[in-house]
């Protein structure tokens, strides 16, 4: 039978973002449930090796290191549901969010942190050589290929941007885009026009990513889109910047989102549009998009959240009284 879930603190998602929210709720009394979703632990359990997470001298793994972070949010008081949301509903004083196997969470409050996915190309390779020479975040593994030739495939912000954070590492960054002009801003396209160690391959599209003996990247497989005509571009490192796709279908026309569907925020906090409701992480960041700041929006999600409980209690007691 369907069980209701009650929570001051109900917290959808739980990447870095939702296990952080967790853990300074439970250390607060709010005893919060986390509905883990679909994905686990976020986009770190699909990540190999991390050396920029604060507070650890040697390489990690994105695994290890959320399953510390559910392990030390449980430990503190937090409940984890292995559960999906299907359905929500924003409009009361309570935040209902119903499982895919019907039962009913209720929250006084509301942390969203159901993160957002690297958009991929979909061809063959890819995922088969995703962290032996394919990549979608520069930032996160740009420095494993210090020295090396390196990829960028795209033509946006997000592609420029990343190809021009490349040349931090390596002296041979090659942009390849299907076009014969970006969609990029014009400032960041100036910049990588004045960057030596940045060239840009025109309309050429990735039909594969070939593995070489060692099972690592070894070359693209492109088609020329203006003559048809085959090539392969070897490289050491290949890196997909086509954007990212917000996990926000459950809240359209229940929250304010940008045009591209992230949900937005107060600046500076992760205060939406709704009193109670907040977000955190790569659901409403599609600037830094890592761990450490998914993290920090996390703890802020919780403090406000806090905040905000208090806050109504008081205006509770003060009504009450003068009533």
């Amino acid at each position: 039978m369907p069980t209701t879930h009650k929570t001051r603190m109900l917290i959808i998602g739980s990447g870095p973002a939702g296990l952080s929210a967790a853990i300074y709720g439970a250390r607060a009394g709010l005893e919060p449930i986390v509905v883990q979703g679909l994905q686990p632990g976020g986009q770190l359990t699909i990540t190999t090796d991390v050396e920029n997470y604060p507070g650890f001298r040697e390489v990690i793994q994105g695994p290890w290191l959320m399953q510390e972070m559910q392990a030390q949010a449980e430990h503190v008081g937090t409940r984890m549901m292995w559960d999906t949301i299907t359905e929500v509903d924003l409009s009361g004083d309570t935040f209902i969010a119903k499982g895919d196997g019907g039962d009913i969470y209720e929250g006084d409050t509301l942390v969203i942190c159901t993160g957002a996915q690297a958009k991929w190309l979909g061809v063959p390779g890819e995922q088969a050589l995703s962290g032996k020479g394919v990549s979608a975040c520069a930032t996160c593994d740009g420095f494993f290929y210090r020295g090396k030739k390196v990829v960028v495939i795209g033509g946006g912000n997000t592609a420029v941007e990343e190809a021009l954070y490349l040349t931090n590492h390596s002296d041979d960054v090659t942009l390849i885009h299907r076009r014969d002009s970006l969609r990029a801003e014009k400032i960041l396209q100036d910049r990588m026009a004045a960057n030596p160690k940045l060239s840009v391959v025109w309309n050429k599209k990735v039909d594969e990513f070939l593995a070489g003996d060692n099972g690592e990247l070894r070359a693209l497989a492109l088609t020329d889109t203006v003559t048809g005509e085959s090539s392969e571009f070897e490289t050491e490192g290949a890196f997909v910047a086509i954007g990212h796709a917000p996990a926000t279908e459950l809240f359209k026309g229940k929250l304010a989102m940008d045009e591209t569907g992230y949900l937005l925020v107060t600046p500076g906090t992760p205060k939406t549009d709704i009193p109670g409701v907040f977000a955190a992480g790569d659901v409403c960041d599609h600037t830094y998009r890592q761990a450490i700041t998914a993290a920090g929006m996390g703890c802020q999600a919780a403090l406000d959240a806090e905040r905000y409980l208090a806050a109504k209690a008081f205006a509770g007691v003060t009504e009450t009284v003068q009533g």
